[in-house]
């Protein structure tokens, strides 16, 4: 593996690393084989590490960074805002300011809470579907992701019976239930039987390698959520702002009952927000529910964060006009017909997925249809894969899922590259 050669810096601090973090990271999907490589600067979409290696990012900050790295705008907008505030604590007009932007591109959205992460969006627009409709029970997609929320980390990882995380109190996950991704017959099949508060997905599966809906899929969830009386909530965490202004909803023309933002809005820094119409909002709103067991508890320290707040307005303003999207969509799927042929032509049985901007590849001859048919895909060949565009200066995660990004500094060189990477690997790799 040249990896190794070409970076003994990185080896250093990765020691040094193991130390004081558990495996030497902050996320574990960060642990590259054989050690990480360390970022010493991001600009565009290409990184520099500490031995000086350049890579092209096809991973782009777990996809928020749809402007790329450190983007001119919006790290003025940032740069301007510094010395009004970094962390309030308070009301301010910067708040207001991106909820507008949302209300106004997502069709679900009439009222937006935010807070840290996409994880807690989850947790607490999830609690808002129980206060709402008093019921307890959830119903989710098996493989399906939405950050680390108790509740909601079941049926994550194949064969989905088991326990998702050591310390994990069953007690948390008994009211949640999974069923396959794009089988409706199974959603109507649990959501007639049971009456669950929410049903809640990723329009396009995420984790899985951005599976997408098949037709009529999303418009029949979104039927017998009604005649159930079942809020549909869309987890449109990586595809909010990413696939059109409006999210996947826009895309498909489905509008849930709730939407679970994170990622693009925040322009780069720590954010998530969940938004809904004013009727269910509203239980989160202490003048009209001043009992506590009447109102859905809502809160944090860096709710509404300034510094998140302007720079998630400067990019989606970047947005607005359309032709980012064009751009994007235009190098995306030039990426999946290219990878399509390369692997038509080559011996190694693979298939490629992804909408607009987003691409996978699964090591196996069957276009999978949820996350369960990923689990199919050739292990070896993904992880070889992996090594292998690692060594040509290309980098995405995981190494055993390969889903990625193209954001508007990507190039069509950039798109070039990898394909002329991936068809080196397809004639070069033996089983």
């Amino acid at each position: 593996m040249v990896f190794a050669g070409k970076t003994s810096r990185s080896k250093e601090l990765y020691d040094r690393a193991c130390k004081v973090l558990p495996a030497g990271v902050s996320y574990g999907i960060r642990a590259l084989p054989p050690y990480p490589f360390f970022v010493e600067e991001a600009q565009g979409v290409k990184l520099r590490d500490v031995d000086g290696n350049e890579y092209t990012d096809f991973w782009v900050g777990h996809g928020a960074l749809i402007l790329g790295h450190s983007p001119k705008r919006v790290i003025d907008a940032v740069k301007k805002q510094l010395p009004y505030g970094t962390h309030i604590g308070f009301s301010h007009e910067h708040e207001i300011e991106l909820a507008e932007r949302i209300v106004a591109n997502v069709p679900s959205a009439e009222q937006v809470r935010c807070c840290a992460s996409g994880t807690e969006a989850n947790l607490y627009g999830t609690r808002l579907a129980r206060g709402y409709t008093g019921r307890m029970k959830m119903l989710k997609i098996q493989g399906g992701w939405h950050g680390g929320y108790d509740s909601l980390h079941k049926a994550v990882s194949y064969p989905y019976t088991k326990s998702e995380s050591a310390g994990l109190n069953p007690k948390t996950t008994e009211d949640t239930d999974a069923v396959p991704y794009n089988d409706l017959e199974a959603a109507k099949k649990r959501l007639k039987t049971r009456e669950y508060a929410c049903m809640i997905l990723e329009p396009v599966m995420g984790a899985a390698g951005f599976l997408t809906p098949e037709p009529g899929y999303l418009q029949g969830l979104r039927e017998v959520c009604t005649q159930t009386g079942t809020l549909l909530i869309f987890d449109e965490v990586i595809t909010g702002f990413r696939l059109a202004p409006g999210g996947a909803q826009e895309l498909y023309g489905v509008k849930p009952d709730m939407t679970i933002l994170g990622k693009i809005i925040g322009g780069g820094f720590p954010i998530g927000a969940f938004c809904a119409s004013a009727d269910i909002m509203e239980r989160i709103d202490q003048r009209k529910y001043p009992k506590a067991e009447e109102r859905v508890a809502h809160g944090g320290t860096f709710t509404g964060n300034p510094i998140s707040m302007v720079a998630g307005c400067v990019t989606i303003d970047q947005l607005k006009d359309g032709k980012i999207y064009i751009d994007i969509d235009r190098l995306g799927k030039r990426m999946r017909e290219g990878l399509e042929d390369i692997f038509s032509r080559g011996k190694i049985p693979a298939t490629v997925t992804g909408v607009g901007s987003t691409f996978a590849i699964h090591f196996q001859s069957r276009i999978p249809r949820n996350a369960g048919d990923c689990a199919k895909n050739d292990m070896p060949t993904t992880k070889a894969y992996f090594a292998h565009m690692l060594d040509s200066g290309i980098i995405y995660l995981s190494p055993t899922v390969s889903h990625c990004w193209i954001s508007s500094p990507h190039t069509k060189e950039d798109v070039n590259a990898y394909l002329k990477a991936t068809e080196d690997f397809v004639k070069s790799y033996k089983p």
